[in-house]
């Protein structure tokens, strides 16, 4: 059975590993990207070729997969002048890894269906490593005949692929869980720093923590920091920040609030104002540690 061609926008570290695990299980992929050396990567792997424009790009694809970071990065390729709306063919489906606002892809689903065209809502969890060999975990949501449609292309990058229900609902699922899981980074960093200041040793306060039910690979990541010095949640203060930002609108697009991430997304806005952006989220606790009244 042919292989279906894949248009691939986004080549970051995360993307760029999914392509390259696309070529590796022999797809022909169409490319777009920011980064001249990530494009010429993927062009010399061979079974590739680069595009010019997002229209150019889904008018040559029959899978356009988007991983980029942000609701308006995602509207402006679909919806562009030289966009993917513009140039996507019947029966071709879009399928969004990003994390997204839902009330936003459900937009361009209906204006996608309109056309005749798909869209997939599939979020990713676990590390660009995993994208490599095809390890990830996907949470898809779209209509049943939709997902089944890429369900196979979705396997060949994922580990555990799962079916979560209509468009929009893996948005919604990623964002609460990035939700919870930025919520305990805040919480256990600034235990760490309120512990510094109280004189308590943060190894100790660790070790009698960690036996309890707060234990939680979360934690880890936040003692490595705070404790070893050492910063290895490859996730960006920055992209936390937007993703809780998301949610909040997501809560209020519901008609209700969520005053834990209203707190949350002010201290990562905090922290980004004080310069920490670019850093991985345990790094949050150097600003807890220097926060003053």
């Amino acid at each position: 059975m042919t292989k279906p061609v894949i248009g691939f926008i986004g080549l970051g570290l995360m993307g760029s590993n999914m392509v390259e695990n696309l070529q590796t299980r022999g797809f022909e992929v169409v490319v777009m990207g920011r980064k001249r050396a990530a494009l010429d990567a993927v062009l010399n792997r061979g079974n590739a070729r680069e595009a010019a424009t997002p229209k150019e790009l889904a008018a040559a694809s029959d899978i356009v997969m988007l991983c980029v970071t942000t609701s308006e990065v995602v509207e402006s390729l679909v919806y562009g002048d030289d966009g993917i709306l513009a140039g996507i063919k019947d029966g071709t489906v879009l399928i969004d890894f990003g994390t997204s606002i839902p009330e936003s892809t459900r937009k361009i689903g209906a204006d996608l269906a309109a056309k005749g065209a798909g869209m997939v809502d599939a979020p990713l969890g676990r590390t660009p490593a995993h994208a490599k060999d095809g390890l990830l975990n996907i949470m898809a949501a779209g209509d049943e005949t939709t997902f089944a449609k890429v369900k196979p292309v979705l396997e060949e990058q994922g580990e555990n692929v799962f079916y979560i229900g209509a468009l929009g609902a893996g948005h919604v699922t990623k964002l609460i869980n990035n939700f919870m899981g930025m919520t305990t980074v805040c919480a256990m960093s600034q235990a760490f720093a309120v512990a510094d200041r109280a004189g308590i040793d943060r190894q100790q306060l660790f070790d009698i923590m960690s036996t309890g039910p707060s234990n939680s690979p979360f934690m880890g990541f936040c003692k490595k920091y705070a404790v070893d010095g050492v910063s290895d949640l490859g996730f960006s203060i920055n992209n936390a920040n937007k993703d809780l930002a998301y949610f909040v609108q997501m809560a209020a697009d519901m008609g209700t609030r969520a005053q834990i991430a209203e707190g949350t997304s002010a201290n990562l806005t905090a922290a980004v104002e004080a310069g920490l952006g670019d850093g991985n989220v345990p790094e949050i606790f150097d600003y807890y540690l220097k926060l003053s009244r």
